[in-house]
């Protein structure tokens, strides 16, 4: 009973008194959005105004804030030096992570067989002709390609198409002309510091608006598929969000504990982004809200500004796992069962297919449609995805953001530049055991936990 009421108050002392009444509304809103879809579907798929609305006033936030937190990020503390060691060590990190996710979403396709049995529901015909309209989009057709279109013609261009690896290319050689300069510059670094500093404050009052906007998400995807959809999806979304939790719990609580970080308060840090992204299905949603909130968790500036956007095109660890499970998915629907080398083939080619396309809509999609055309199988598991897509992005989404979230720690970590006290600044929270309530004591990389009442003899003002 103890216990229980040290978490209880530990919650509410929490939730009450350091979060903001934000996370309730956005609650609220979802279950409201899903009550509202059932009973008004006709209604709630109007609602999806909100939603565009709200994603298009996030996504006017995107572009000025990265441009201005990146460069004043790397020539504002002269860490343009860094940048090269930076960018190997993040894409190395994405390679390793995303490797994992394909083996996980392989392995697990191959466990539950979500396309064995699955005849409940017949491609529709509109569906089936937007899956053939994916299968011959080509975004690149070469790593070549891909290289060349990293590299801007217009950075005016880039931030209206809302390329985040253009406009992060533009940022860097826009800082190191700026350390080149030097003191000459210095007024635009300034200028640039409180462009930052307005456009996080902007953030604040967008996401005022994502109670509406989720609202209306979630409202408009019941409304018009209905709550009897998951019941002839049940496999693949038992499949894909059982596999999504295996990469959570596995690979990314092993990369946290490398970070020496506790998964647990990363995730509670990071819920109001991570809501946003799950109801909206858009990383966008979430990404001015992340950076900083990951800036505040310990991450510095420099740091957090490039791995974040680079991760977006090249560490999507959810959609990266989703199509491992959707090859397997759209084959055996199809009475097509691959062998080991095919799945492999498979596999080597969505690793290339899939980097340096986070821009395309239903990028995952168009990404599966390509490869299987590629190899001559059938799309018409594409087409039956697509009719679910929405309740599966949600889920993938919700891990490319934790993914890209965890990434920032783990970059800072190796830099050895992540500040641990930050973090405990930020993130105090009691830890109970024993039934005595500890608090965490963090010293350069050294995390320990004391009895509070030891804490407060050893003077925890010095």
């Amino acid at each position: 009973m103890y216990l229980t009421s040290c978490l209880f108050y530990n919650f509410v002392k929490r939730y009450s008194l350091k979060q903001s009444k934000l996370t309730f509304f956005i609650f609220a809103a979802l279950i409201l959005g899903v009550l509202f879809g059932h009973f008004c579907p006709q209604t709630a798929i109007k609602m999806r105004t909100f939603a565009v609305i709200f994603l298009r006033m996030v996504k006017m936030i995107i572009a000025p804030l990265l441009f201005a937190t990146l460069v004043t990020g790397l020539a504002g503390h002269g860490e343009v030096k860094k940048l090269g060691k930076i960018g190997l060590k993040t894409i190395i990190y994405f390679e390793i992570v995303t490797t994992l996710a394909l083996i996980i979403g392989l392995a697990m396709g191959n466990i539950f067989n979500p396309g064995k049995g699955f005849g409940g529901v017949a491609a529709n015909p509109e569906l089936l002709k937007e899956a053939g309209l994916m299968a011959v989009t080509t975004p690149h057709t070469s790593i070549s390609e891909m290289v060349m279109n990293i590299f801007p013609t217009s950075i005016v261009q880039a931030m209206s198409e809302g390329n985040l690896l253009q406009i992060v290319v533009f940022s860097i050689f826009f800082a190191i002309a700026i350390c080149a300069v030097g003191e000459k510059a210095k007024p635009v670094v300034n200028l640039l510091e409180s462009v930052s500093h307005i456009m996080f404050k902007f953030t604040e009052y967008v996401m005022y608006f994502a109670p509406i906007g989720i609202f209306g998400a979630i409202a408009s995807t019941i409304g018009m598929n209905g709550l009897s959809i998951l019941k002839n999806y049940a496999k693949i979304i038992f499949s894909l969000y059982t596999a999504l939790a295996v990469f959570v719990l596995v690979v990314l609580f092993i990369a946290c504990k490398y970070a020496r970080i506790s998964l647990r308060s990363l995730l509670l840090v990071i819920q109001e982004p991570a809501i946003l992204a799950f109801s909206t299905a858009s990383s966008e949603a979430a990404f001015p809200k992340a950076l900083k909130l990951m800036e505040k968790f310990g991450v510095p500036r420099n740091i957090v500004s490039f791995v974040m956007p680079t991760g977006y095109t090249f560490n999507l660890d959810g959609s990266t796992l989703y199509l491992a499970m959707a090859v397997i998915f759209s084959s055996q629907i199809c009475g097509i069962n691959l062998d080991l080398n095919q799945q492999i083939l498979m596999m080597l080619a969505l690793m290339l297919t899939s980097k340096g396309i986070a821009g395309v809509p239903r990028v995952a999609l168009v990404v599966l449609a390509g490869t299987l055309s590629g190899f001559g199988y059938p799309i018409i598991g594409v087409a039956i995805l697509l009719g679910i897509d929405q309740i599966l992005d949600m889920g993938r989404t919700t891990v490319n953001l934790i993914g890209n979230c965890i990434a920032t720690v783990v970059v800072a970590k190796w830099e050895n530049e992540f500040n641990y006290s930050k973090m405990d600044e930020f993130n105090k929270r009691y830890v109970v055991e024993d039934n005595v309530p500890r608090i965490k004591i963090y010293d350069k990389n050294l995390v320990s936990e004391i009895p509070i009442e030891e804490y407060s003899e050893c003077g925890q003002n010095d």
